[in-house]
């Protein structure tokens, strides 16, 4: 028999996640759409290749906010509906394969990093502070943001593992939408990881017409 309530939840959850606020926030305060310039990602990254660094940082909470606020309001309310952390799983993914996929967009979304950390945090408030940790320190140290993506993910369900009986219990459900993220998040930078290799990959702060 079909969930319609489950169906529906992970459709928000998706509508939501296909709000690709770089976009957005680049057309409300008129700079050039992210996706004509620099790596041509709808991310906070490429937008503070702008120069725009308010819209940057408006970009980046509200990629994140829109994974966090889904996960949380499963977590918060969704017992009482008979949701459990399936459901919360479920949302996450949703939320996720949203942003890297939008249908407000042609389906051209961004990479994840912002919107995956945001609902690390939602899931476990410990788990996305180490993640993020994770990024701020290789960032700062070599200033590349996707190797700083990139390591992040990988240790992102390291962390989850880690923390099991110490600061939560696993959840399988959870464990595999985490895994996939990172699974994903990887994939997504495929590209950059072979300019990282042969030296070509812009570094945070460069202009749109150095990226």
């Amino acid at each position: 028999m079909i969930d319609f309530p489950f169906l529906l939840l992970c459709l928000a959850a998706y509508l939501v996640g296909s709000l690709s606020f770089a976009v957005i926030v680049s057309r409300v305060m008129g700079l050039d759409d992210p996706r004509t310039y620099g790596s041509q990602n709808p991310g906070a990254t490429n937008v503070l290749r702008s120069g725009n660094k308010k819209a940057a940082i408006a970009t980046l909470l509200l990629d994140a906010l829109k994974g966090y606020v889904p996960v949380v309001v499963v977590k918060l309310f969704g017992a009482s509906y008979g949701f459990d952390d399936q459901a919360v799983a479920c949302v996450a993914l949703a939320a996720f394969v949203g942003h890297v996929w939008p249908v407000f967009f042609g389906f051209k979304g961004g990479k994840g990093v912002a919107t995956a950390a945001g609902i690390l945090f939602a899931v476990e408030p410990l788990l996305g502070l180490a993640t993020m940790s994770t990024w701020l320190i290789v960032a700062f140290f070599f200033r590349y943001s996707s190797l700083a993506a990139v390591a992040a993910s990988l240790f992102a369900p390291a962390y989850y593992l880690l923390g099991d009986q110490v600061a939560w219990t696993i959840s399988p459900a959870q464990l595999l939408a985490v895994t996939f993220m990172s699974a994903m998040l990887m994939l997504r930078h495929k590209d950059n990881i072979t300019r990282l290799v042969a030296g070509q990959e812009s570094k945070i702060g460069a202009k749109k017409d150095e990226a």
